[in-house]
């Protein structure tokens, strides 16, 4: 890995919103949990993309087990062969939100039972990922917003609502892009 620049400053921890006129199926009106962000790129997944399905209708080898239930959501357009389940919960002091990242199943399955109810699964097909500078480069053009992840993260509804409540909070600018209707010349 190479040395981090002095001006560097991780977002990982972060989400990112995209901007409203994004219009990438892959990330309009997306929310992207950054797992992880250095100077050689970034990694997050999307959090408001659930496909319908839950890991116990893609597997067998699920369904017997205590994730059979656990939905799975479309995290980016890269990899998507692949899978990343991740152990969600509110971290103990009550700030933030405590991320367990590409958990082996029976890690996840260990977690799940020793936790219960106060860490959420979710499965990700596939990812989202920058390369070195690009992430930066797409922030100085207004592509995405930054957010701190709001606390009620996790009772929030996965679908585009997500994306309005949280970028709403943003500043003052993004609340009035967020209630922008998809195609204002209809409007």
């Amino acid at each position: 890995m190479r040395k981090r620049s002095s001006n560097f400053t991780s977002l990982a921890g972060s989400l990112l919103l995209a901007h409203p006129a994004m219009k990438d199926p892959n990330f309009n009106r997306a929310v992207v949990l950054l797992s992880a962000h250095d100077d050689e790129g970034a990694l997050g997944v999307v959090l408001n993309r659930p496909t319908g399905q839950t890991l116990g209708d893609l597997s067998d080898d699920f369904a017997a087990t205590s994730l059979g239930d656990v939905i799975v959501y479309q995290g980016g357009p890269v990899q998507t062969d692949r899978m990343i389940i991740c152990g969600i919960s509110l971290h103990p002091d009550g700030e933030g939100l405590r991320l367990h990242f590409g958990l082996e199943p029976e890690k996840a399955e260990a977690l799940r039972n020793a936790h219960g109810e106060e860490l959420e699964m979710r499965a990700f097909l596939g990812h989202s990922g920058w390369g070195a500078g690009q992430l930066e480069n797409e922030l100085k053009h207004h592509t995405w917003a930054v957010s701190a992840i709001p606390g009620d993260l996790l009772l929030r509804p996965a679908d585009e609502s997500l994306w309005r409540g949280v970028i709403s909070n943003v500043g003052p600018e993004w609340q009035l892009l967020a209630n922008e209707p998809d195609e204002p010349e209809r409007n």
